[in-house]
């Protein structure tokens, strides 16, 4: 692939933009959440990781450094995420930046889904997004600013086969984006949502292993396929999200809100 789809060294945003602002990044220890909390680092905010695997936290955390905290926190389980922000905004101050990372995806077909799978994953990606929003939205709104940004999916904008539960989910989640936004729209909070086309994460090295279990094709011919779904002919990557995430953070991002911005390579326009 070529060179112009890696990595810059430094990162497309420069400076320390948000420097003195507390960001809670859920589903933080891993993929995209990770990337997520270290640009946000980097960009000068102070990050609270939030995620249900306590040693991976402990680690993740001592790799950013002194100035951030780690907090276990189950998104779907409202008790859980009130002790969590309870705990984040005692240790460093009001929350400035929420990122509704948290979500978990698996396929099935309609006609033998079942209550616990489509509770499972409604209750985390969307009833999650709300618990945590509502943590924070009320003080962010009092404050007059606040970044409120939430990890969809391309599913959040289109349909994909088998996994009605995970695209309910995610629309769900665009539509609670795009309702927030208008709320909020006069009181310095803006809420986006981003949506993600295929990305090179744990959730579609799942999918690829379900793809081989199914078909008995290759790991590769099973990421070509999904790669396929990309006009660039590839896998987003997780920094690529990451920094679209933090771009929609910044104070200069002030009048951009209600959006849904998908980053997936011309995929859905």
């Amino acid at each position: 692939m070529s060179d112009i789809f890696e990595k810059p060294e430094t990162g497309l945003i420069g400076g320390a933009p948000l420097r003195g602002r507390h960001a809670v990044v859920t589903g933080a220890t891993r993929g995209i959440g990770w990337e997520i909390a270290q640009t946000l680092a980097r960009l000068g905010a102070t990050i609270t990781l939030m995620g249900r695997d306590e040693a991976l936290l402990a680690s993740r955390v001592q790799e950013l450094g002194e100035n951030h905290d780690a907090v276990t926190c189950d998104v779907a389980d409202d008790s859980s995420v009130h002790k969590a922000f309870t705990a984040a905004i005692d240790a460093r101050g009001p929350v400035h930046i929420l990122i509704n990372n948290a979500g978990i995806g698996a396929s099935a077909p309609f006609h033998r889904m079942d209550d616990a799978h489509w509770n499972s994953i409604i209750n985390t990606n969307l009833n999650g997004t709300f618990h945590c929003t509502r943590r924070v939205y009320p003080a962010m709104r009092d404050a007059g600013w606040g970044r409120i940004v939430n990890v969809a999916s391309t599913a959040g904008l289109k349909g994909y086969g088998y996994i009605a539960a995970y695209a309910a989910s995610k629309h769900g989640v665009v539509g609670l984006t795009r309702a927030l936004a208008i709320e909020a729209a006069k009181t310095g909070v803006t809420v986006n949502a981003v949506c993600p086309g295929y990305t090179d994460t744990d959730i579609v090295a799942n999918t690829v292993e379900t793809i081989i279990g199914k078909t008995g094709r290759t790991a590769e011919e099973a990421r070509a396929e999904l790669a396929h779904h990309n006009p660039q002919g590839r896998l987003v990557q997780p920094w690529e999200v990451a920094e679209t995430v933090a771009w929609l953070c910044l104070p200069a991002s002030a009048s951009i809100t209600g959006q849904s911005i998908a980053i997936a390579g011309g995929e859905v326009t």
